[in-house]
């Protein structure tokens, strides 16, 4: 179905979420502004998950769009949701999106803020972190839009 008065989307489940599940969920949700993923476990198809595989037919996948999105939440996500929703080739997301995501994440999900495939998405991120002390690398900074860190105490 449709659901066009729909802003604020949040997922929990011990099943993992698909690519396809991704698709459908920005098709029937046309204006959410907020997703929050809870799911630590890993996603199953290899074909739209394994950033390893060379061989990938990118061809074959469709590029999921969210227009109005404005807050992605996965600090409670395995790596696989940060990396679908970072990657260009697989995601476009809006401009100045906020990310609650644990920094060992996206430093795993971006080859330790090196990696040419999330770099346009990141681009676009206003980066909040949670995560108390850890030293981050001199481009982390330059590889999102905005970074806010939080230390805890």
């Amino acid at each position: 179905g449709l659901f066009n008065n729909v802003h604020k989307v949040s997922y929990n489940d011990e099943r993992p979420f698909e690519y396809e599940f991704f698709l459908q969920i920005a098709q029937s949700f046309p204006f959410m502004t907020k997703l929050t993923v809870t799911n630590k476990k890993p996603q199953k198809n290899q074909l739209y998950n394994n950033s390893k595989n060379a061989n990938q037919d990118l061809s074959i996948i469709i590029i999921i769009i969210y227009p109005h999105l404005i807050q992605l939440n996965f600090t409670l996500a395995h790596d696989n949701y940060v990396e679908l929703f970072l990657l260009h080739t697989k995601l476009y997301l809006p401009n100045n999106i906020r990310l609650d995501a644990n920094y060992e994440s996206l430093k795993i999900v971006t080859h330790n803020f090196e990696r040419d495939a999330t770099r346009i998405n990141c681009a676009k991120v206003n980066y909040v972190s949670i995560d108390n002390g850890f030293p981050y690398p001199k481009n982390f900074k330059d590889y999102s839009l905005y970074v806010y860190m939080l230390r805890l105490r």
